[in-house]
């Protein structure tokens, strides 16, 4: 595997920084799940990376916080395969889409006009139905 874990441009994350262990999974599986440890467990602590500059490190703190333990650590488990290989490619895979996502900063919103010819029109068709509307009355005026 590689030593970095690319998250994007310019980011990526040393594997060092990474504590990955196993453990035995849950669920049905028989026999199979008492013998083998196939869970894999990523924790990285955000507070403690050597990766971020500050900015991204607020803003992770900010995005995942809900997600984070007290000591500033992301914590991913992994059992969805009998493979303890898959399931350590799934979990840094989803460290990597977690934070990736937590770092994008969305394009501002622009304001759009409504066009002038847009607004001329809108407004001329209430006037028709309101003369319209004006026709069917039983009132005449003389």
């Amino acid at each position: 595997m590689k030593d970095n874990l690319s998250i994007k441009e310019g980011l990526s994350i040393p594997l060092h920084e990474l504590d990955i262990s196993a453990s035995r999974a849950g669920g049905p599986g028989g026999q199979h799940v008492n013998k083998t440890s196939t869970r894999i467990t990523v924790r990285w602590n955000i507070v403690k990376s050597a990766a971020l500059n500050e900015e991204q490190r607020a803003r992770l703190l900010e995005k995942l916080g809900s997600q984070l333990n007290k000591e500033g650590e992301l914590i991913i488990h992994s059992s969805e395969s009998r493979s303890q290989q898959h399931n350590k490619k799934a979990a840094i895979d989803l460290l990597a889409k977690r934070v990736a996502k937590a770092l994008h900063i969305p394009k501002k919103r622009m304001k759009s006009r409504v066009p002038k010819g847009a607004k001329e029109a809108r407004l001329s068709q209430k006037k028709q139905r309101g003369e319209l509307k004006k026709m069917r009355s039983k009132r005449f005026d003389h």
